[in-house]
């Protein structure tokens, strides 16, 4: 529950975190699941993964009696596009927490969807305008990366330091799905952001 409360995770990296046999694992994960306070999706990255994630009042519980963690220089969230779920969950960290954030992909796209920037207006934040950038040219040293699509979680191959499984909203389109995403990435940085030490 501490590792999912900050980060998804596919069962293999549970497993290996917890060293605990395949199968006990699952039957813990079911109970969880039983009880309402975790969901699991399939990678839409590879397919062979499954992501295991908490429900919303899961996190909520959980962050609510943990300790804080060490504050970052800055939060970098990265997807593969850098076209929607890295920007939208950038503008919500920086109306969430006063520690820098950017975001990038690992493929960038051309342009931030507009859809994400019509998703971004009714809900009241802002999104800079500006071309999708590469993780490469935007990553410095001290940053806290947080992935926030399966496929860059999985071509980063443990170099992030959390993943949060966002749907992609451009795949699905119309405006339901990007309120859907925004929706899912409040919930994690409305559970994260407080959870860092204040500045000294």
């Amino acid at each position: 529950m501490d590792r999912l409360s900050v980060s998804d995770a596919a069962a293999s990296e549970l497993g290996a975190l917890l060293d605990v046999p395949s199968n006990l694992l699952a039957h813990h994960l079911n109970v969880l699941q039983d009880a309402g306070l975790v969901a699991r999706q399939r990678s839409e990255g590879d397919g062979r993964r499954t992501y295991v994630t908490l429900t919303r009042d899961a996190v909520l519980a959980t962050n609510a009696s943990a300790g804080d963690l060490r504050r970052p220089r800055r939060v970098l969230f990265v997807c593969t596009a850098n076209t929607a779920r890295s920007h939208l969950a950038a503008a919500l960290w920086r109306r969430a927490s006063p520690i820098r954030v950017a975001s990038a992909g690992t493929q960038p796209g051309d342009r931030v969807n507009e859809r994400a920037v019509a998703a971004a207006a009714r809900h009241g934040l802002e999104l800079p305008d500006v071309r999708p950038a590469l993780l490469e040219d935007t990553a410095r040293a001290g940053d806290l990366v947080i992935t926030v699509c399966d496929r860059a979680h999985e071509e980063l191959r443990g170099a992030d330091w959390a993943h949060w499984s966002v749907p992609d909203p451009v795949v699905a389109g119309g405006s339901r799905a990007f309120d859907r995403a925004l929706d899912r990435l409040a919930g994690r940085v409305a559970a994260l952001a407080p959870r860092f030490a204040p500045a000294r």
